[in-house]
C-alpha cells in the first residue's frame, strides 16, 4: 500500500518558522510508523531528526503526535491508522529543538520535584523489606510509567503552564506514596499540594487515553487528591 507521511519540520538554525514536508512511501500494513520514519531518514532526507532507542515500547523516547494523538511510533502499525495520509508532529507543550525532538528538561524538572525514588532511613532488615501481595497491588499500576511524557503533553493544564507538575510526575509520586515500605509519602503530598500541583488537574482524562502503558492515570491522580484532602494514605 502507498502512504504519505506529512512530517513537521523545523531547524532553528535555518528555518524562520516550522513547516511540513510530505513523503510518499510504499508500506506494509504491519510496518510501524517508526519503520517509515527510519526509511525517510535513510533514503529521502538524512536531516530528519527524531528520538528513538529500544523500538519495543519500553524506553518511551519516540513519543510523538500521530494523526493528532500522542503515541509511541514504535507501537503504532500502519494498519491501525484509517487514513493513508499520516501526519506526524512533536508532542505539545514543550520547546521544539529540531523536527520531532523537543526539550524534555521542563518535564524532568517537574519529575524531580516529587522525589522519584525510594525513601526509608530505618535500619534495613537482614533480607528484604517484605510486602503482602495486596500491598504491592496497591501501587502496581503506576509502576508501569516509562516517562514518555505522552500523558503530560496531552494535558491542557500543562499546555497552559509548564510549571504544572503534570500527570507523569503525579503518577510517579503515587507509585511511592502508596508503597508501604516508603517513608516520604507525607513530604510528597506536601509538594503536590500547591498552585501547580495535583489540583491543577481538571479530570479531563486526556492523560489516561494517551498512556501507551494503559495506566489509569486520572484514577491515580484522584487517589493522590483524596490522600491530600483526608490526610490519610491507605
Amino acid at each position: 500500500m502507498q502512504v504519505t507521511l506529512k512530517i513537521f519540520r523545523y531547524n532553528p538554525e535555518e528555518d524562520k518558522k516550522p513547516h511540513y514536508e510530505s513523503y510518499k512511501l510504499e508500506a506494509e500494513p504491519t510496518d510501524r510508523v517508526l519503520d517509515l520514519l527510519e526509511y525517510v531518514k535513510s533514503y529521502h532526507d538524512g536531516t530528519l531528526s527524531f528520538r528513538r532507542s529500544c523500538a519495543h515500547g519500553v524506553c518511551g523516547s519516540d513519543a510523538m503526535r500521530i494523526n493528532g494523538l500522542n503515541r509511541l511510533a514504535c507501537k503504532v502499525l500502519i494498519k491501525e491508522l484509517s487514513a493513508k495520509k499520516i501526519t506526524i508532529e512533536p508532542i505539545l507543550g514543550m520547546q521544539v529543538i529540531k523536527d520531532l525532538i523537543v526539550d524534555m528538561e521542563p518535564f524532568f524538572e517537574n519529575y524531580r520535584v516529587v522525589m522519584p525514588y525510594f525513601v526509608n532511613d530505618e535500619p534495613p532488615p537482614k533480607r528484604e523489606r517484605l510486602q503482602s501481595q495486596e500491598q504491592r497491588e496497591r501501587f502496581d499500576d503506576t509502576t508501569k510509567c516509562i516517562l514518555c511524557a505522552s500523558c503530560t503533553t496531552s494535558c491542557p493544564s500543562f499546555w497552559a503552564n509548564e510549571k504544572y507538575l503534570g500527570p507523569a510526575a503525579i503518577v510517579t509520586a503515587h507509585r511511592f506514596i502508596f508503597d508501604s515500605r516508603d517513608r516520604a509519602g507525607a513530604e510528597r503530598l506536601k509538594r503536590l499540594n500547591d498552585a501547580f500541583g495535583v489540583y491543577r488537574c481538571h479530570t479531563i482524562f486526556n492523560c489516561t487515553v494517551a498512556c501507551p502503558r494503559e495506566i489509569e492515570v486520572t484514577r491515580a491522580i484522584g487517589e493522590v487528591k483524596k490522600a491530600i484532602a483526608t490526610g490519610k494514605i491507605d
